[in-house]
């Protein structure tokens, strides 16, 4: 029985994991002043920071309607007999019960409410896919399976600014103005399929981050070592997130540590420079 993975753009994933483990995937739309945009095909990240920074105002996101839902599956479905979809939190966006409304429509599709974002979604796609590959279980199977691994999914990001959450209205200006004065860098968290403010650091982004990496590492025995994901915005360099990755294998012995950059939903949010570790509990 064949069996195809798919998931919103939502998961930023790289494209050399997404053509690995033939991962379809279906784009959000980024509004830009009276425009929509398909994620990934029709923006990228640079072009929201490019906008936001000129002073043309904040851009937004718009979930999947269920009508491209209901033409994206229902072309998957012509090449297998089942399709497992993963969409990001139902507690973030609407793309959850847009999805399961064109999947009753369309049949054969299991949709995952992932209950979270970014490689954390990621994180649930690649066990999927990975199951599809070994050939040994049915659509259902894995399909639950997955939905019981979305609680052991631990996300986090360090934001440098809050400049773009107060921008799209998710902090107040003055919140945002008091921790840029006092250079503080707040650690944000996916806790029951919501954000939330978790611990604030205080200092430089590089120094905050090796701390950060610790207080989430050190010394704790339900990391599952499978996987890490590294995810960053386009304004984190490369020596940044190798000096993370290098703190994150001195704490724990990962088996796979991906670097992948944060796609335009995270972007948008976030700003150009935040940088988040994201993994398996066990």
């Amino acid at each position: 029985m064949s069996i195809i993975v798919s998931s919103d753009s939502t998961c930023d994933l790289s494209p050399e994991l997404i053509r690995q483990f033939d991962i379809r995937i279906i784009p959000l739309y980024i509004v830009k002043g009276d425009k929509a945009y398909k994620d990934t095909l029709e923006i990228r990240p640079e072009d929201i920071f490019e906008w936001v920074d000129g002073g043309k105002g904040v851009c937004s996101t718009s979930a999947v309607n269920t009508a491209d839902y209901i033409d994206f599956f229902s072309s998957l479905r012509r090449e297998c007999d089942s399709v497992i979809h993963f969409t990001i939190s139902s507690e973030m966006s609407v793309c959850y019960a847009n999805a399961c409304l064109a999947a009753e429509e369309v049949g054969g599709v299991y949709v995952v409410d992932s209950r979270n974002l970014s490689t954390g979604i990621g994180n649930l796609v690649l066990d999927a896919a990975a199951m599809v590959q070994e050939g040994r279980l049915d659509a259902k199977e894995i399909y639950d399976i997955i939905v019981g691994e979305t609680a052991l999914v631990e996300s986090s990001f360090i934001i440098d600014k809050l400049d773009y959450l107060a921008k799209g209205g998710r902090c107040s200006s003055v919140a945002a103005f008091g921790a840029n004065l006092l250079n503080l860098k707040p650690c944000i968290e996916v806790v029951d399929g919501k954000m939330s403010v978790g611990k604030k650091y205080r200092g430089s982004f590089e120094k905050v981050l090796l701390q950060y990496v610790k207080d989430r590492l050190k010394g704790r025995e339900d990391i599952d070592p499978r996987r890490i994901f590294i995810t960053y915005a386009k304004g984190v360099s490369r020596q940044t997130a190798d000096r993370v990755e290098e703190a994150v294998r001195s704490l724990v012995p990962f088996t796979s540590v991906y670097h992948t950059y944060a796609g335009c939903t995270i972007s948008n949010h976030c700003g150009p420079v935040c940088l988040g570790i994201l993994f398996f509990r066990k």
